[in-house]
């Protein structure tokens, strides 16, 4: 029992072949008489030009600019204007707004050019800070204080 200790043997560091890639058809059917596992792949796009993409990938083009999501909406110019002359008529600057604001010089500039998409928050602080009305129907009205009853 003791001699089939000494018969075994363990091989250290064996390494397993790594699948080798050949391009020639005679390594191809070296490999195939030998009994190795072969595997086949062709290429979809082989001989193609990459420069210039075929019918189908204009058709998908069209298909993608047809389904284009809009672009989000824009404040009105009539806000921007009611911002800026709110603004000058409080002798403010752009700076001076956004450090009351708390937002950047860019953030009014963008309200004011009438690039910016409206928000509710940054909208309401304009509105407290400038004392106009600048969202719903009477845009640049000014406002009145709380009401006494």
């Amino acid at each position: 029992m003791s001699n089939l200790d000494w018969d075994s043997k363990t091989v250290i560091g064996f390494k397993a072949k790594a699948p080798k890639v050949t391009r020639n058809a005679s390594d191809l059917n070296a490999a195939r008489r030998t009994g190795a596992v072969v595997a086949t792949d062709k290429k979809v796009t082989a001989g193609g030009n990459k420069a210039r993409p075929g019918p189908d990938h204009q058709r998908i083009a069209k298909l993608d600019r047809e389904n284009e999501v809009a672009p989000p909406p824009k404040v009105n110019a009539s806000v921007g204007k009611a911002i800026q002359t709110a603004r000058m008529e409080k002798q403010l600057t752009q700076k001076d707004l956004a450090q009351k604001t708390n937002e950047k010089p860019s953030v009014i500039q963008d309200y004011e050019s009438g690039k910016a998409v409206p928000n509710a928050q940054v909208l309401s602080k304009f509105e407290r800070i400038l004392g106009v009305k600048l969202r719903g129907a009477d845009i640049g009205k000014k406002l009145e204080g709380p009401k006494k009853s």
